[in-house]
């Protein structure tokens, strides 16, 4: 038996046999791991500048294709993930300082090596940034060098295994996870380990989304784990076990996902009705969440398509990102959230982050509602607005959504705002009257009322007693106007913070599409009246 450590970034556990696609030239990048080399021949410097300019561009050529091809089956938010791999292969930025120094007869091991040195030194400036979330984009860089030097290899991956397998890499890529979930290896790929990247890269983002164990930041020595060997991988204790002492069960399905349920609601111990929805920004995440028993969807991230457009996206740039979405949500709530780019999704177009850009920029948020309201007839429609700091954002909002709604002929749909900042939450009161729901994002309210960084953070840190304060005040300023109110933070999720929300009044929550049957079930253990006790000031 040998266990390896890592970094859990999306939980759950899951067995199967050792997957490494990567072979040598994973391994090699560490001389500890293997004395081997990818190839000693040496090449013309005009010859090997063509074969990694060749290698480059079949990167970026793969990334489009797999790109266009999610496009069109309606998965925006991973169609634009993978297309950020697609532009880094394509940006001169890393493919310039190899090419200008194979100017002379070299192994193809020197261009291994350029490879690796000009994704290092981009990594390490996107490391150096002060956002936690720019800074994971290292990762991205890396990914894209370990696709180019598997083409330089020029040995292709070992066969897919026909059973369950956990996928190792260096570097594991979003495009990898994506193509094993749903090519031929469909149904077999339980989990992944990623001895590089964290909890904020695309590849960990893309595991969530799918409901797959993954653990990032692993040891490097899990490169040298003998392919083919049965594993156990939990991903909730930050661990890989290889040939454990007992032979797991393999099977391809983590328990991540909990399995399916019926929707509807979900009651507690003692008799409480909650409703469970869940996070989307793409279809798959959508029929994932459905699938699960959600009961419609809370929260609908609208700006993962556009964060690498070049302007402000049209009626129909929006149109073509919702509709295969909403389509799945007929007769459900479906709660739309305008564009909120922030961290590391800012564009350049926007200028700057936040609600303000959006309001600012000439027609821009009148095309998304037009959009939102062609999109979403048919379903329970909501509009939700990101990062509310001031009533005169929601009135402007409102008075939009009204225009909207007249030119389409047809009624306004709720209109909601995001709770995220303690200042808003402080004066929940206030702005509750003018509105018509209220949704607490966990994640950016618990950063502000702490004084803390949103990604040094975990989701339990909304146990702290001034974070359940703030969430009670919310709920009894909903409650005392008579709007609903909702939570679709990471913390729902977490299953020491839900019964505290559950006791703080909170009777909604969203989460991530794959963990709504886990949370479901989590929500029959709770007795409202010991969580009420526990979630009281002290």
């Amino acid at each position: 038996m040998t266990a390896y450590r890592g970094q859990p970034v999306s939980e759950g556990v899951a067995a199967g046999e050792v997957y490494l696609p990567g072979g040598r030239a994973d391994v090699s990048a560490d001389p500890v791991l293997s004395g081997t080399v990818l190839s000693d021949t040496v090449l013309s410097g005009t010859v090997l500048s063509d074969t990694v300019r060749g290698a480059f561009g079949a990167v970026a050529a793969e990334r489009h294709a797999l790109a266009g091809e999610l496009r069109a089956a309606g998965r925006e938010h991973e169609a634009g993930i993978v297309e950020i791999g697609a532009l880094i292969a394509a940006d001169p930025a890393l493919s310039a300082p190899v090419l200008a120094a194979l100017g002379t007869p070299v192994p193809v091991t020197a261009a291994v090596a350029l490879v690796r040195e000009a994704a290092e030194a981009q990594a390490s400036i996107l490391e150096s940034l002060p956002d936690p979330d720019l800074a994971q984009r290292g990762s991205d860089v890396r990914q894209v060098a370990e696709a180019v030097i598997a083409h330089l290899a020029g040995a292709a991956a070992p066969p897919v295994p026909d059973g369950p397998f956990i996928l190792v890499r260096r570097e594991v890529d979003p495009a990898d996870l994506i193509r094993l979930a749903d090519g031929a290896a469909a149904g077999r790929l339980a989990g992944a380990v990623s001895v590089g990247g964290g909890a904020s890269s695309h590849a960990a983002i893309i595991a969530r989304g799918l409901g797959l164990p993954m653990l990032a930041g692993a040891d490097p020595a899990v490169l040298t784990a003998p392919a083919g060997h049965p594993a156990v991988l939990d991903a909730t204790a930050g661990e890989l076990i290889v040939d454990p002492p007992a032979r797991p069960v393999i099977r391809a399905a983590s328990t991540a996902s909990g399995g399916v349920r019926a929707a509807g609601p979900v009651r507690t111990a003692d008799g409480e009705e909650l409703t469970v929805l869940c996070n989307v920004a793409s279809a798959a995440e959508t029929r994932l969440g459905l699938a699960g028993g959600a009961a419609g969807v809370g929260l609908l991230r609208t700006e993962i398509p556009f964060t690498r457009a070049r302007g402000w996206p049209s009626r129909g740039d929006h149109l073509a990102a919702l509709a295969p979405i909403l389509r799945l949500l007929a007769g459900r709530r479906a709660v739309v959230r305008l564009l909120d780019f922030s961290g590391d999704k800012v564009p350049p177009f926007a200028g700057a982050a936040g609600l303000a850009a959006l309001l600012e920029a000439p027609g821009a948020l009148g095309a998304q509602l037009a959009a939102i309201l062609a999109a979403g007839a048919g379903t329970g429609l909501e509009v939700m607005i990101p990062m509310v700091r001031s009533l005169d954002e929601v009135s402007h909002v409102r008075g939009e959504l009204a225009r909207a709604a007249k030119a389409a002929g047809t009624d306004p749909p709720p209109l909601g705002m995001m709770v995220e900042v303690a200042a808003t939450a402080a004066a929940a009161a206030a702005f509750a009257p003018h509105v018509d729901f209220f949704s607490i994002g966990t994640n950016d309210l618990t950063a502000d009322v702490l004084g803390a960084e949103r990604a040094a953070l975990p989701p339990s840190a909304a146990a702290q007693p001034p974070v359940l304060a703030a969430i009670a005040g919310v709920v009894r300023a909903a409650r005392a106007a008579g709007i609903g109110v909702s939570v679709c933070g990471d913390s729902a999720a977490d299953p020491d913070v839900l019964p505290l929300l559950v006791g703080t009044g909170v009777r909604t929550v969203s989460v991530g599409a794959a963990k709504v049957p886990r949370v479901a079930d989590w929500i029959t253990t709770i007795s409202t009246s010991g969580t009420a006790a526990e979630a009281a000031p002290r």
